[in-house]
């Protein structure tokens, strides 16, 4: 990294900070401090942005790190940069441009700002980060307490040998290691905090076994729906107890093998039995991120897909694990209307769930607790009345 470079990012890195002071994703000096002085286009010297090419396919193009003026300040900006490609789906079309699955990016910096403020560091934490990714986290948190306390495991071998070099050259050596995050750190050791930059589907016992009492764990809950982030404090029986916090985000899902997701194994549709009128429509569901993750608590394995029919109609669809569906069109006469096939009680409870939650005045997420307890179960709640749904751990 030539100090030229560093000279010409150094406007750049001090208007990001600026940036997200005033959004309040940083609320603290030290963080300010840490985004202010630790050089982002150092992590991500290669990107990708989604286009769509001038034969109509949607592809990855390629940006080289600071190579021009216009890609070190948009390195800089507040915007998630996708990294690395799946190379088991990714094709070459053009010189600069593939296809494929994104399998790591550089975080939106914003979220990362509120998560790590979340994170309620103090000098001494012994911390450890769940998705080493670019490096980037870790080199922010190395910043802010010395990288002798930092500790980051990532899936990917590859992307921890990078992140490694990178690290180095920025001035940090935390102690990376390749493995499975969720299983944790390797060693075994206790952490005082842990921060987790993908998504799982419950908080692992091996997090829970690496805490101390006063542990803050910092991660991306994925409920199938919708899902989101929780800050949760380990107590001296074992439970990790807490909320869904006022930053909201999402992460890539871990996963158990560096070069690949698993294609998802899903069932046969059920045929479709009717259509009536429905309370809650499409734009409902997309634009109230609450009631969504409220959805994934009552409906725990559904998924929620986009369908297009033949004539190229486009809905939205809510599927379960049996194969019952209901789907809502996005737009058209039949926008007040749900289709269904199998179960119509998969809606219903939709619709029950809307009209409790316009009931108690509409909530908002980080109204909602979160609670892993000692033998492993999970439970959410509606903070203000108690109301209590069971999920699976």
């Amino acid at each position: 990294m030539s100090a030229a470079t560093i000279d010409q990012a150094r406007p750049h890195m001090s208007a990001l900070a600026d940036e997200l002071t005033r959004s309040h994703a940083i609320r603290t000096p030290p963080w300010a401090e840490a985004f202010r002085t630790v050089p982002r286009h150092l992590f991500v010297p290669r990107w990708f942005t989604q286009e769509t090419n001038d034969r109509g396919i949607t592809v990855w193009r390629e940006h080289q790190g600071a190579a021009t003026a216009d890609d070190l300040a948009a390195v800089y900006r507040d915007q998630t940069l996708v990294t690395t490609l799946d190379p088991d789906t990714a094709e070459q079309v053009d010189d600069t441009a593939w296809t494929g699955i994104p399998t790591s990016s550089s975080t939106l910096p914003s979220l990362m700002a509120g998560m790590l403020e979340d994170l309620s560091v103090e000098d001494g934490h012994r911390v450890l980060e769940i998705g080493t990714g670019t490096g980037y986290n870790a080199a922010l948190l190395s910043a802010r307490l010395g990288e002798h306390l930092v500790h980051s495991v990532d899936i990917d071998p590859g992307l921890v040998h990078a992140a490694q070099e990178r690290l180095s050259t920025a001035g940090f050596m935390p102690q990376l290691v390749p493995g499975d995050g969720t299983r944790g750190y390797p060693t075994g050791e206790k952490f005082d905090r842990i921060i987790a930059t993908c998504s799982v589907p419950a908080v692992p016992a091996a997090w829970i076994e690496q805490s101390r009492p006063g542990t803050i764990l910092v991660s991306d809950i994925a409920l199938g729906i919708e899902g989101g982030l929780v800050r949760l404090e380990v107590d001296e029986q074992g439970r990790a107890l807490g909320h869904f916090t006022e930053t909201a985000g999402r992460f890539m899902a871990a996963r158990s093998e560096a070069r690949t997701y698993p294609a998802p194994q899903r069932p046969e549709r059920a045929a479709e039995t009717g259509t009536w009128p429905s309370s809650v429509t499409a734009a409902d569901v997309r634009s109230h991120y609450p009631f969504r993750l409220l959805l994934a608590f009552c409906l725990p394995g559904a998924e929620l897909v986009y369908h297009v029919d033949d004539s190229g109609a486009m809905a939205l669809q809510i599927q379960d694990p049996a194969g019952s569906w209901a789907r809502l069109p996005l737009a058209g006469d039949g926008v007040g209307a749900v289709t269904h096939g199998g179960d119509p009680g998969l809606w219903t409870q939709a619709e029950d769930m809307w009209r409790w939650w316009t009931g108690v005045g509409r909530p908002s997420h980080d109204r909602f607790g979160y609670a892993r307890e000692a033998d492993g179960s999970a439970h959410v709640r509606h903070i203000p009345d108690g109301t209590r749904w069971d999920i699976p751990a």
